[in-house]
């Protein structure tokens, strides 16, 4: 007894290293690449916020009056989005980020040249069906390389490089071994390809940014302007935080919220962890644990429905289901994986006696429910429309409509003439990094169609697996979870569903599954350490170790690599030829699964409880987590056994400088 308190004297008396505290803006331009961009004033800043504002006029003018050609529609969207990217972005961290280089200049002009090419063209291009100029091989090609240097500024080195390793792969595969060996494709046939056809930068992932995302980044970029997110901060305080660890569980809940309209993990870590993860850190939360707190609930939000970080779209036009069908898919999954999270930070909070916030101290949920609620009824229309069967472009008009006529119902929420203005700058500004990724998602595109590469390393991990399903899915499961490492959500699920989906196809389970399968554990990447941006991210505003925030985050997480797993074994979670019976059931076991899983990764429950006691928590929650009636018998009869063992342990809770 006197070791251990002399061991705690000695603990307390070494000074514990603190990781520096970052704020918001420095998170962002550490951690996402899309907020490190210019912000320039004069002159300069009038003609991007020009280009700005006639690009948003483009795409609701098309919205409201029809699109053009696909050709066209989708280059007029790209020679936008290029020159906002080159404006707004240096080539190198170094150049100053309030004046413009001359380079930056001529590369915007030059872009947006190669993108009007093919509009200026278009009848002669399409009169000489693929028997290009010398003329239409070197546009092509500088405009491959801008879409690629683009993206290197914008999105980072990751997606860039598997770009270029799909490139090469085109040009070298005579030379490739075995089963990943083909005839090998000419450079020009496929710069021609890439650039010319609709199966390239031009394919299916731009003609969706050009169409349905921009709009729902513009209504995204209103919400935010009318004080959405704020509210809904203010009603996850009022909903739960009083509870115990009440500020882990408002992050939870505000990022959920968050998520159902952000794109970005990065970016729903800063926004609302700037508010909760000092909340977190006053009331007893270890720094580490409450960046990973963040991070966790955070990157859900990619998950959620409607948007799913723009995901559902490709999805939904990949898979060539209805949209809507993609979002009633991904609802169980989301609750079960916010479910896991919510379990992990209250069993934390009562591991180490975490109390909530007074309740004086919080808002009142019925003053805010009355004062801001009107400006949640663009998000509620919105579904409802999706729902009855409108076009996500349609419905997306009427709520960026709404949204305007909302936030004026009241007059501590109106905005300004020029705040609607802004939101046209906003939103332009917003699309460029998911732009960017769906064109050069269209060069692996590209490749794809013209190599065979897709089903060939689908085979490739079959082989591997030996055909047995488990097995593919796990070597999925990293496949996707190396892929997704440092990529925005709308590429990562392209090039997820691109390589390593077809595996599970082949294997006969059924295509929305595997397709939501890869898409999860390239997001679950986002908190898997090495590269977990989202967690890192958290670490920069709780002062944590990035380390130690991605291992917790990924423990919180854990339902993120579970639930693909439930999903392939039992489709009905997709609502995928299901009963109301069937998806109850196998909602509630997944639950009571999750639950003993959550208390397992925390190691509380009652009390403490003891590695062995963990493992059987484990264990139990998998099986009742795995489909079946045997499994979900003897699954509840391991937890409510070790739930009556752990109640005898001695140890209630730890203080909250303890460690386990």
């Amino acid at each position: 007894m006197a070791e251990s308190e002399e061991k705690k004297v000695v603990a307390q008396a070494e000074p514990e290293v603190e990781e520096k505290v970052m704020s918001a803006d420095e998170v962002l331009k550490k951690y996402d690449k899309e907020s490190d961009k210019r912000t320039m004033s004069g002159t300069w800043n009038h003609i991007i916020n020009v280009i700005c504002i006639a690009f948003a006029i483009f795409q609701l003018y098309t919205a409201i009056f029809g699109v053009l050609d696909a050709a066209l529609q989708r280059a007029i969207h790209l020679a936008f989005g290029l020159s906002l990217i080159y404006l707004l972005y240096p080539a190198r961290t170094k150049w100053s980020r309030t004046s413009m280089h001359p380079l930056d200049l001529a590369f915007a002009i030059v872009s947006a040249a190669c993108c009007m090419y093919i509009v200026v063209e278009y009848d002669q291009l399409v009169l000489r069906a693929g028997l290009n100029t010398d003329i239409d091989m070197y546009i092509a090609l500088v405009g491959t390389i801008l879409v690629i240097e683009a993206a290197r500024r914008t999105v980072g080195w990751p997606m860039v490089l598997v770009a270029l390793a799909f490139i090469l792969y085109a040009l070298f595969g005579p030379y490739m071994p075995g089963l990943l060996a083909h005839r090998g494709v000419g450079f020009g046939e496929l710069v021609g390809h890439l650039y010319y056809t609709t199966e390239g930068i031009f394919g299916t992932p731009l003609g969706v940014s050009s169409t349905f995302i921009y709009l729902f980044i513009l209504f995204g970029a209103y919400l935010e302007s009318t004080g959405l997110g704020k509210f809904f901060i203010d009603l996850a305080n009022a909903v739960a935080g009083w509870a115990s660890g009440g500020p882990a569980k408002v992050a939870v809940l505000s990022s959920g919220l968050m998520g159902t309209v952000s794109g970005s993990s990065v970016a729903n870590v800063v926004g609302t962890g700037s508010f909760t993860i000092p909340m977190m850190k006053k009331l007893g939360y270890r720094k580490d644990f409450a960046g990973a707190v963040e991070a966790a609930a955070s990157t859900g939000g990619q998950l959620m429905p409607p948007v799913m970080g723009a995901a559902a779209f490709l999805m939904a036009e990949f898979i060539g289901i209805p949209y809507i069908q993609v979002v009633k898919a991904a609802v169980i999954p989301a609750i079960l994986y916010y479910t896991g999270v919510w379990l992990g930070v209250h069993y934390e909070a009562q591991k180490y006696g975490l109390k909530g916030l007074p309740r004086e101290q919080l808002p009142k949920f019925k003053a805010l429910f009355v004062e801001k609620f009107h400006l949640a009824i663009p998000l509620i229309v919105i579904v409802y429309l999706l729902v009855t069967g409108y076009t996500p472009m349609r419905a997306a008009l009427w709520a960026i409509f709404l949204t305007l006529v909302c936030c004026c119902l009241r007059k501590s929420t109106r905005i300004k003439p020029m705040d609607v203005v802004d939101g046209l700058i906003n939103g332009s500004k917003g699309v460029l990094g998911v732009l960017i990724a769906c064109a050069t998602a269209g060069i692996i595109i590209g490749v794809v169609t013209k190599t065979g590469v897709g089903l060939k390393l689908g085979t490739a991990l079959l082989d591997l697996a030996g055909g047995n399903l488990i097995f593919t899915m796990f070597f999925t499961m990293i496949t996707s979870l190396i892929l997704g490492m440092g990529v925005p959500t709308t590429a990562n699920y392209v090039i997820t569903s691109t390589i390593a989906a077809p595996a599970l196809l082949q294997l006969q389970v059924p295509v929305l599954a595997a397709h939501m399968f890869a898409f999860y554990f390239g997001i679950v990447a986002d908190v898997t350490p090495p590269v977990a941006l989202a967690a890192y991210a958290g670490a920069g505003i709780s002062g944590g170790n990035p380390m130690k925030t991605g291992v917790n985050a990924a423990k919180l997480a854990i339902a993120g690599f579970i639930v693909p797993y439930i999903f392939v074994m039992s489709p009905e979670l997709l609502m995928v030829n299901a009963t109301a019976g069937k998806v109850l059931m196998s909602m509630a076991t997944a639950i009571i699964g999750m639950w003993g899983v959550s208390v397992s990764m925390i190691g509380y429950c009652s009390n403490l409880l003891n590695p062995i006691q963990r493992i059987c928590f484990f264990i139990g929650g998998l099986l009742l987590i795995d489909p079946g009636t045997m499994t979900d018998i003897i699954g509840i009869v391991v937890l409510v056994v070790c739930y009556l063992w752990q109640r005898h342990n001695k140890k209630g809770h730890l203080e909250s400088h303890e460690e386990n």
